[in-house]
């Protein structure tokens, strides 16, 4: 059994979760979110929580118990506080900024980098070395962050590249020379 399903969910003061089948929606001062549950999980409001259950026991609604259940946390939890990555640039004559809501990018490639945001997605550049992504869905926060680390993501010799704050890269030893030579 799922430990981390039996939880229940508290729901904060100025969210409201509407549950009308097995469609779910979420909606608090940041925005709202929907999702839709599978037939075997089952979802309840009481006494200010939601709680979390199985409908019919199959394997398979045992693997989906605990998701659910997170994934309706993170809901909550997205349209009270957001979700947030931040990002740094490593690297001589790497920079970021904002030009309208659009993020660019000059990374050491021969050309600069746009990258227009998702829907609810929000870019912030608070130094020219350093990228916030904040958003509502914790999914699609994880995701975007991790598309703009693919454009140049930090190589293990000089730790130049776009790392997770706090990221730490291994670095590898460059190659040595002989030694009579």
């Amino acid at each position: 059994m799922s430990r981390i399903g039996r939880k229940p969910i508290a729901i904060p003061a100025g969210v409201e979760v509407k549950i009308d089948g097995s469609q779910i929606s979420v909606q608090g001062p940041k925005g709202s979110l929907e999702r839709t549950l599978p037939e075997e999980i089952k979802a309840e409001i009481q006494d200010g929580q939601v709680l979390v259950s199985i409908g019919r026991e199959t394997d398979r609604s045992k693997a989906f118990w605990g998701l659910f259940r997170s994934l309706i946390a993170n809901d909550i939890t997205g349209v009270t506080d957001g979700f947030k990555k931040e990002l740094e640039l490593v690297g001589v004559g790497y920079r970021a900024r904002l030009e309208g809501s659009d993020l660019v990018l000059e990374v050491g490639l021969s050309h600069e980098v746009r990258v227009k945001p998702d829907e609810g997605i929000e870019f912030q550049v608070p130094a020219s070395n350093q990228i916030i992504i904040l958003g509502i869905k914790k999914d699609q926060v994880g995701q975007v962050a991790h598309l703009i680390r693919r454009i140049r993501p930090p190589e293990p010799y000089k730790g130049k590249g776009i790392r997770y704050a706090g990221e730490v890269v291994r670095r590898k030893e460059g190659k040595k020379t002989a030694a009579g030579a």
